[in-house]
């Protein structure tokens, strides 16, 4: 049902290990695109999914990161058959992607029970067409600014999944702006509006891709919740900083963001789940402690998961 979309980086995959058994649970299924050239820590998530009995989608083709040239090492992962049949071969669609390529790779990829990621890909027509006898059998899942209603009309018929990417990305500082927005509604729209099997996200990260972040002028928590006063529409909070203009002293600028979550939470009135990476935050809170932003961002993924979790178990 829900497939968040996450980039392979540390705290991303990290996210995915200590998530797995819930996602397994609720059959969610993650999607991940590698960008990192060492694959140690996607085996270890992708052996995370497979022990709590769950399934994955792996990008063989990223468009990001140190194999946007050549996923051979990706697939060659997967070849190993260190997973049985839990993860399947994701193939990245994108713009600059002809059908030719969509089919060979499809075909080199058959054994891992192939999905399609679409992205940009221009030549839907042929690939339905390449597909007609086994389409009903296929699952694809289209990036919503890249693929509207007609285009996916395309693959009806087949498992047909949704990500759309709620998050709006700015600058750190300028969320202090907009302390709280829509983030989706497609949780409540995805099948009945709209024929889909299943949807996601990018998460609290976006679908802007970046190496590396530089030196943070503002802290930023961003944590989602689903209001019952506004038809069971996610909002996201985005908890800021009071200090943003050096790029000083991340631990100072968390402990002002962190207290700011800690007086919402204290409120009565932020609607926010108390998920086990909230009692982390208030564990943080208690102790003075500065986890690193990559941490932060961990807990942040990790609520948003278990938040959609107890809406749809």
């Amino acid at each position: 049902m829900y497939h968040p979309y996450f980039r392979g980086k540390q705290f991303e995959l990290l996210t995915i290990r200590e998530t797995a058994k819930l996602m397994a649970e609720q059959n969610f299924v993650p999607v991940v695109e590698p960008v990192k050239e060492s694959l140690g820590g996607l085996e270890k998530a992708l052996k995370a999914i497979c022990d709590a009995n769950g399934n994955a989608i792996v990008i063989v083709n990223p468009y990001h990161g140190d194999h946007q040239e050549n996923g051979t090492g990706i697939s060659q992962l997967l070849q190993q058959g260190l997973f049985g049949g839990a993860i399947s071969a994701g193939i990245l669609l994108r713009g600059n992607t002809n059908l030719a390529e969509a089919v060979t790779c499809h075909q080199a990829h058959l054994g891992h029970n192939p999905t399609f990621i679409h992205a940009g890909f221009t030549e839907q027509k042929g690939l339905a067409g390449y597909l007609h006898d086994t389409l009903s059998q296929t699952r694809h899942v289209f990036i919503e600014d890249h693929a509207n209603t007609l285009y996916r009309k395309h693959f009806e018929g087949s498992n047909r999944i949704l990500i759309r990417d709620g998050f709006k990305p700015r600058k750190n500082a300028e969320f202090a702006k907009i302390p709280v927005e829509e983030f989706s509604e497609l949780h409540l729209t995805f099948q009945s509006d709209l024929g889909m099997n299943g949807f996601g996200d990018f998460l609290m990260v976006g679908d802007v891709y970046s190496e590396g972040g530089g030196p943070a002028y503002a802290v930023a928590i961003h944590l989602t919740f689903i209001d019952p006063d506004a038809d069971e529409v996610m909002y996201i909070y985005h908890f800021v900083s009071t200090t943003n203009d050096t790029p000083t002293d991340p631990a100072g600028k968390f402990g002002q963001a962190l207290q700011k979550l800690m007086v919402k939470l204290n409120s009565g009135t932020s609607k926010l789940l108390e998920t086990s990476a909230i009692k982390e935050f208030r564990d943080l809170h208690a102790k003075g402690h500065f986890p690193g932003l990559g941490y932060v961002k961990k807990l942040s993924m990790k609520h948003h998961i278990e938040t959609l979790a107890d809406y749809l178990g």
